[in-house]
Formats: structure tokens, sequence, C-alpha cells
């Protein structure tokens, strides 16, 4: 529960920003990793990974399913293994990765899985993710109507190949069945048929991680609202992986750049990627931003007018929040459209972006796929985390160029970013 004393008044920048930020690992990427490495043959290496609460809930969640994990310096092991308990309990905090990708791995053990979570988990979707299980012969428990807690009877092994879903709710469904898919006894056939695919770059990335270690993972698609997936059975073979920087994470870094017309250079920045997060230059771009490339990274200069825009966002929702505040800074009415699975995240962002940014002075309208943002004379107010890192960020984003922005709780940035607050003041007084 979030205390007066989290409560963060969000440092105002006086001038340009110019700094260079190194970012710590893709939370993505990482979770993938983790997972993987659990289903692995032998053992596997992850190189800078991501320390931070959703991916030690994920090693949490592996080690207390038989996996031996162990550290030294910026490389995590991950020696597979499979527990003989009778019962096991994984805490999947509030991460969606956790909740959505350590299922199908807990139906291979030979115990009974108990998953729950944070209080705010316990309104995320998991009917989806429950009902694939049912179809493909694995025992679910859950007495709360598709939602946290629920428990799952490992068998050993699955045995059923082929399911029907509506993952338009998350892509992470379909990656949570994808990334297990190979060690099902008759592989794994995926059709998706309802609403368009949110997210689709986080499918894209496991697929790329699967191709990466020889896994083939055919994608078929007639339309946006109809794809399926095959994988064959086949081994998983351990892997030395080395981790992006995440570029989501970096969003509000270069936001600071174009809220204070400054300069910040983002370290290591990837020539191509599958993360979300890669698409930000381009959307930065459109907003009136400067972007360069070198061997030091990812250079943005920022505009002295942010630019008004209409955005659909539904492939890369997590960057909602980053583009929001930057639109309720922008020089005219804006719209972001696409993302109504945002209500089934972290929290309703749609509605607590709504909340928040009319709080601060901005004219903000929620449609059904998204946010309508009209600038108005801002001012400083309350600004709700709702327990959400990307919530807290948007809120530092606002605060450079508004006085008295409090943020309830900035210490949940730490779901993604143990250091934001110590990384966010060193960028501002550099």
């Amino acid at each position: 529960m979030n205390t007066a004393s989290t409560a963060w008044n969000a440092p105002v920048a006086s001038s340009p920003i110019n700094g260079t930020v190194r970012m710590p690992g893709s939370k993505s990427q990482t979770n993938r990793a983790f997972v993987l490495a659990a289903l692995g043959n032998s053992e596997s290496v992850i190189e800078f990974p991501l320390l931070a609460r959703d991916t030690e809930l994920m090693l949490s969640a592996i080690t207390a399913l038989g996996s031996k994990v162990s550290a030294e310096q910026d490389r995590i092991f991950i020696e597979p293994g499979l527990t003989d308990k009778e019962e096991v309990a994984i805490d999947v905090g509030l991460a969606g990765t956790v909740m959505r990708f350590v299922p199908p791995l807990a139906a291979l053990t030979h115990s009974k899985v108990h998953f729950d979570g944070d209080s705010a988990a316990r309104v995320r979707p998991m009917s989806v993710m429950l009902a694939a299980l049912s179809q493909l012969g694995v025992e679910v428990e859950n007495q709360s109507n598709g939602f946290l807690p629920f428990s799952i009877n490992g068998r050993g092994s699955v045995s059923g190949s082929e399911v029907t879903i509506d993952a338009s709710s998350s892509s992470q469904f379909v990656s949570g069945l994808l990334l297990a898919g190979a060690r099902f006894n008759n592989g794994l056939t995926i059709h998706h048929q309802g609403k368009a695919l949110p997210s689709f770059p986080h499918i894209q990335m496991t697929m790329q991680m699967l191709n990466q270690l020889g896994i083939s993972c055919q994608h078929q698609s007639s339309n946006s609202k109809n794809h399926s997936w095959i994988i064959k059975p086949q081994l998983v073979p351990g892997n030395h992986w080395r981790i992006e920087p995440d570029l989501s994470n970096a969003g509000p870094f270069l936001a600071a750049a174009m809220v204070t017309a400054g300069k910040v250079t983002i370290s290591d920045w990837p020539e191509t990627t599958t993360q979300a997060g890669g698409q930000l230059p381009t959307i930065l771009k459109k907003m009136g931003a400067e972007i360069s490339f070198d061997e030091n990274g990812l250079t943005l200069q920022g505009p002295n007018t942010i630019s008004a825009l209409s955005i659909d966002l539904g492939e890369v929702g997590e960057l909602t929040p980053t583009v929001a505040a930057l639109l309720a800074l922008a020089d005219g009415e804006s719209e972001i459209s696409g993302i109504a699975h945002l209500r089934g995240h972290e929290t309703d962002r749609i509605s607590a972006l709504a909340h928040d940014l009319s709080q601060v002075g901005v004219d903000v309208k929620t449609t059904n796929e998204g946010l309508i943002i009209s600038p108005r004379q801002l001012h400083g107010g309350a600004w709700k985390s709702f327990a959400d890192h990307r919530m807290a960020t948007a809120g530092a984003i606002i605060g450079l160029k508004v006085s008295g922005v409090v943020i309830d709780d900035i210490t949940c940035t730490s779901k993604t970013m143990k250091n934001f607050e110590e990384l966010w003041v060193n960028l501002i007084s550099s």
C-alpha cells in the first residue's frame, strides 16, 4: 500500500537537459530468456539482464519449479531442472510476464503449482491462458472466473497440441504458449481468432528468440484478426543470451529532452530490435525531435515546440503513458487510438491517464479505443501512480515543466528499473 512517505515531488528542469543515460536490460527479453533457460536441456547464460522486481519474481518462479540460478557480475547462470515437491507457490507480483509465461512451464512439472500476486494483479485477465491450457488437457483449478489465484496440476507433460484463443486482450498469452510449445509432446499449434492482436512486436520478439535457438516457429496470417503459429516438438537448447538495453524504459529520458529542448543520448541503442521501444525514434520525430545514431548510441535533440499528433499505438501500447505526457505539453489537440487493451495492464491505463492528466489541468477525454488530449495551462497537483511504473514516470515527465507535481509512489518504478530516481535526478542536474 502506498503511504505518504513514498510521495515524491517531481523535479522541475530549469534549463535544457543534456546528458547520456545507460539503460538497464530489457525486461521483455530478460524474462523470455529466463523462461527459455528453464525449459532448456543444458545451462544457459544471460548477460546484462534486467534485475528489477518483475525479473526477480521470474527468477524466483523458475527456481521454485526446479531450476538452479546463480549470478556473477553482469551474468545470470540458469541450470534447468524440475522440482519433486508435491506443491509449489508462485508469487507473480504485478508482472504480466510471470503470470502468463510461467503456467505453461508449470504444466510440465509433477507438482501442484499455486499462482497468486498483488491485489492489483487479481484484476488482470487470465482466462485466455487458463482456457488454453485446459484445451491442451492440463488440469486447472480456478474459482475466480479467470483471474488470480489459480492452480496448475502438473503431470510432467502436455499431450494436447492445438488451441484456439482470442488474445486481443494481451499478446502475452500467445508468447507464453509459444515459449513452452516445443516442449509439449506433440508441439503446438495456436490459432488466434478475435479482435486485432495488440503489441505484435512482443510476439515477434518471442519468435525471434525461439529462432535463435533453432526452434522453427511458423506464422501465418490472413488478416489482423486471424493468426496461426506452429511449433514442432523438440529439445530446447541452452544458450548464451546478451540482453539489449530496455528501450521502453528509455522513453521518459528521451521525453526529458523533448520537453526541455535538450539533448539526451541513450547508450548502446541497437541497430535493429523487436522491442516496442524501438519505435520511439519514429514517433518522436513526428513530434519534432531530431534523431541521430553513432557508435555511442541514439541521440535526441528536443524541439522548441512539441507537435500534436493523432497516432495508433496498438502495436506499442506500453509507450502510451510517455507519449500521452508529451502530448499534454504539445501545441494542439492530439488523439491516441488502438489502445483498448491497456485497460487490462498493471492498471486501466486509459482511465488512469485521464484522471492524472486532468488533475494537472489537461482537458482529456476517453474513447473506446484511447484518449483525446487537449493541452491547457497546466498546474501542479497530485499524480497517482496506481502502482504502475509507467504511470509514475509519466508524472515525472510532466513535472519537468510543471512545478508542484507530486507523485504518490515513485518507488513502483522498481518494477522494471531499480534506480529510476537516481538516473532521473542525475540527468536533470547534469
